[in-house]
């Protein structure tokens, strides 16, 4: 590993380290640690998936729309490479994906579609329990270097205790009851920016991005933000207007 590689990998665990403190919003984490993904790996984009109680899985963070939406693909379809590694618990690594057609025909065709050609998954656990998938999406044919799975298993095991943080001896049940408010703050968020989107007439990428700087400049969880967006007490002009007020582009 290159020594700028090194310490872009340190302040990535870092970022992560200062971030996972009391009243540390987890769907902001997730959604940081997918970019960092797409940014540290030798991937185009990354997505992250967690099981409800019916061991269904959804999305909940990705580093692009593109990945989201093939994510939901995927799941519609029930196949590829991210409910394989979860079903299994194990990492599932499909470096050319046009000879996994067989095996996933639906999702490969998707995932040509969208411009990926390679996928490898690592999964997300707790204890004895999986509490997901990180998928990583290349465009280019070829295997992830040992390093950089074990990098991205790295991520994937920080994800995991921050969805169980705060809790000193987790048990099954208490881990999926985080799992079902994370995935519940989720669909807000999903929300949220469809109503920023459509009100701003802007992309849906560039409606994250401005709930995610509202709610970390003024110190309040994403999740609440989604909630009084939809809710109305909170007006979408007033989320669009503090990026020129604050100064901040995105």
């Amino acid at each position: 590993m290159s020594s700028d590689r090194e310490r872009e990998v340190i302040a990535a665990f870092v970022s992560l380290a200062n971030t996972m403190v009391d009243g540390f919003d987890v769907i902001d984490l997730l959604s940081g640690l997918t970019t960092d993904c797409a940014r540290l790996l030798d991937v185009a984009s990354a997505g992250l998936l967690l099981a409800d109680g019916s061991r269904v899985l959804h999305v909940v963070a990705a580093s692009s729309e593109a990945t989201r939406n093939l994510e939901l693909f995927r799941l519609q379809r029930e196949q590829g490479p991210c409910l394989d590694c979860y079903r299994m618990g194990s990492p599932v690594s499909a470096p050319d994906l046009v000879g996994r057609r067989e095996v996933w025909p639906q999702f490969v065709d998707g995932a040509l579609g969208a411009g990926f050609v390679s996928v490898h998954a690592v999964p997300m656990r707790m204890h004895d329990t999986v509490l997901g998938t990180l998928g990583l999406f290349g465009t280019d044919v070829g295997s992830l270097a040992a390093e950089d799975l074990s990098l991205a298993q790295g991520l994937a095991d920080v994800a995991s205790i921050a969805i169980v943080a705060g809790q000193v001896a987790p048990d099954s049940g208490s881990i999926h009851a985080g799992l079902q408010q994370t995935l519940a703050n989720r669909v807000l968020l999903e929300q949220a920016k469809g109503v920023l989107a459509a009100r701003g007439d802007i992309e849906l990428d560039q409606a994250f991005e401005l709930l995610r700087r509202y709610a970390r400049d003024n110190r309040i969880a994403l999740a609440d933000v989604a909630r009084s967006l939809i809710t109305r007490t909170l007006s979408a002009r007033t989320v669009i207007d503090h990026t020129r007020t604050s100064g901040t582009t995105t």
